[in-house]
């Protein structure tokens, strides 16, 4: 499960509204007639219209300063492994992001409980995901993409009479490059932006950085940590608790849906990749051996080279070590990997 908390951008695509936010995530309903189209749902209600999202957004930002986000943006995206396991069930992803912003609601470090009804979010359900500069496919693809670039710079230039050359014998060179290319999809080269196969259903949440009052601010930002303060001679509570939810939802999918989690899905996985990478391949040598092996064919099926994974620490050289990071970081940051 790769879930990601942003707080909204205030630069010149993304100015004080929510509107060009919504207009973008809108793009899968485009040529829809409405019957067809993906609407937001909240905790409550289902088939909300965008119009509604952005007025109610924009409508609870009272006490906002010009530079502070109005809303954030979590992305919830689970791994095909976990679609698959589910049917790639559209109810019960909404099921389970109902479920995520009970806890999301919990994970507030404050004086009062905090509670699902005082968050104000619209969620919405998209059924495609597009290869980025991460994934592995494209990264390999590179050196081809290169190559078919500059060649059609070299036609470019003799149509406009600025070069010579062949440009018959240099589409030639294209057409036999691009079927070199590694990694295809219905026979063509994988591109940025090019579709994936497969399910892709991911949900994309839009929540008020202020409660359903327009009272209180709940900020879930990297910045607001839980910790405590003195305001008044007392002590106060604030922050958000990123663990707490981040731990939460992979529980909640597992146990909701009966899923068997292996040790490299873990959010505990990627912070011990991330904080202590010793000690992360010190506990995946010591998985059973049918977990190690299905191990093993997770990171295979993400894109990092695991021939043989070491049977002991000193087996596990250190550049070997960096190395296997490398990629199992990669693969997490593209979401190949359900962490």
């Amino acid at each position: 499960m790769y879930i990601a908390i942003t707080r909204q951008q205030l630069g010149d695509n993304f100015r004080g509204s929510v509107r060009d936010f919504v207009n973008y995530l809108e793009k899968e309903n485009e040529g829809k007639s409405l019957e067809q189209q993906e609407l937001y749902f909240n905790q409550e209600e289902n088939n909300i219209d965008a119009e509604r999202v952005i007025a109610e957004i924009d409508a609870n930002t009272a006490k906002l300063g010009k530079k502070d986000p109005k809303f954030y943006s979590i992305v919830v995206s689970p791994s095909k492994r976990e679609l698959e396991h589910i049917g790639n069930d559209p109810e019960k992803l909404k099921q389970y992001t109902r479920e995520l912003m009970r806890t999301y609601a919990a994970s507030f470090y404050r004086d009062r409980e905090v509670t699902v009804k005082d968050i104000l979010y619209f969620a919405k359900l998209e059924r495609q995901r597009s290869f980025s500069e991460k994934d592995k496919a494209v990264r390999e693809n590179q050196p081809f993409a290169s190559q078919i670039l500059e060649l059609k710079h070299q036609i470019w230039n003799i149509e406009r009479g600025e070069g010579q050359g062949n440009v018959i014998k240099l589409k030639e060179r294209i057409q036999t490059l691009e079927k070199e290319a590694p990694h295809q999809q219905n026979g063509k080269r994988i591109v940025p932006g090019m579709a994936k196969e497969g399910h892709q259903s991911h949900v994309h949440i839009i929540v008020s950085r202020k409660d359903v009052t327009n009272s209180h601010s709940l900020s879930p930002g990297s910045k607001f940590r839980t910790s405590e303060t003195t305001l008044n001679g007392e002590t106060v509570k604030q922050g958000f608790d990123r663990d707490r939810f981040f731990r939460s939802a992979e529980k909640t999918f597992d146990q909701k849906f009966g899923y068997r989690r292996n040790f490299v899905e873990t959010y505990h996985a990627r912070n011990l990749l991330d904080k202590d990478p010793k000690l992360f391949f010190a506990l995946l040598l010591g998985l059973p051996t049918h977990e190690k092996q299905a191990a093993r064919q997770l990171l295979f099926k993400a894109g990092v080279q695991v021939p043989t994974l070491p049977t002991n620490k000193v087996q596990l050289a250190y550049r070997a070590l960096m190395q296997l990071r490398k990629g199992i970081g990669k693969a997490m940051e593209s979401g190949s990997i359900g962490i």
